[in-house]
Formats: structure tokens, C-alpha cells, sequence
């Protein structure tokens, strides 16, 4: 198994940067337009629709496409930092009247939710310092010319 797997290592880099990619597009369409799913577009701070919601789209699509990878990897990783800080991680600093858990407890990610910008923020911040790899638009113009 482990030699079958170290010679696909490009192969499974190239999917993990395309998938992590695409879900986060989907997640940024999901803020700004309500689709995927139907709903309605999000509704909330500024900074969250104008900033963070194209943060979402754009790095998501050049993730997930090979294009400007490690700017775009770096910025969406540093996204999914505040947002982890901003609203998962800072339960641990006003914990919420009759709750059970401790200021330690919400600090763990499966306690506030938070499982997802955290997964986030380190797959993009591997992603920011390994590059497009294969399978990209940055391998194929490297390639071509």
C-alpha cells in the first residue's frame, strides 16, 4: 500500500487541491447567489458579503483550477483563520449564559462547530506551500512554453 500510494502522490495532491477547491466555490455561491440548494443569498455584515463571499468564489475557483494556487490558498487559509476566530473560537471568550460546556471545551472545534473553517484553513494552508502541482492551468502553461 505504501508504495502503490507514494506513486500517486501528485495524483492525490492534484484531487485534494481540486476538491478543496470546488467546495469552497460552492460554498462562496452559496453566501452571495443562494445557489446551490435553493435558498436565499446571505444576508449579514458587510464584510462578510463583499469581502468574504468573493474571497470564497474566486479562491475556491484558482485553487481548484491551478491558477495564482498559492496567493489564492494563502488568502482563502487566512479567511477561514478569522472565521474560525471570529465566530467558532471566540464562544470560548463569552461563554453563553447556562451552557454546560467550559471556556475550554468551546475552544475545540467539534464543540463549536467549527470543524469545517478549521479543515479549511490548514488544507489551503498545505495547499499555499506545496503550489498547483499537476492537473492545473500553472503546469500546463509551464509545460507549453
Amino acid at each position: 500500500m505504501e508504495n502503490f500510494m507514494k506513486n500517486h502522490e501528485g495524483q492525490t495532491y492534484a484531487l485534494l487541491r481540486m476538491v478543496t477547491g470546488f467546495l469552497f466555490l460552492f460554498h462562496g455561491l452559496r453566501w452571495w447567489l443562494g445557489w446551490p440548494g435553493g435558498g436565499e443569498p446571505f444576508v449579514g455584515p458587510w464584510h462578510i458579503v463583499y469581502i468574504g463571499a468573493p474571497i470564497l468564489i474566486f479562491g475556491g475557483l484558482f485553487v481548484c483550477v491551478g491558477m495564482f494556487t498559492r496567493w489564492a490558498a494563502f488568502l482563502s487559509s487566512g479567511l477561514m483563520a478569522c472565521a474560525y476566530w471570529g465566530y467558532y473560537g471566540n464562544k470560548a471568550f463569552m461563554v453563553p449564559e447556562g451552557s454546560s460546556d467550559s471556556a475550554i471545551m468551546l475552544m475545540f472545534p467539534y464543540v463549536n462547530k467549527g470543524e469545517l473553517a478549521t479543515m479549511f484553513c490548514f488544507a489551503f494552508l498545505f495547499i499555499a506551500s506545496r503550489g498547483s502541482g499537476i492537473w492545473s492551468i500553472e503546469s500546463a502553461r509551464k509545460n507549453s512554453g
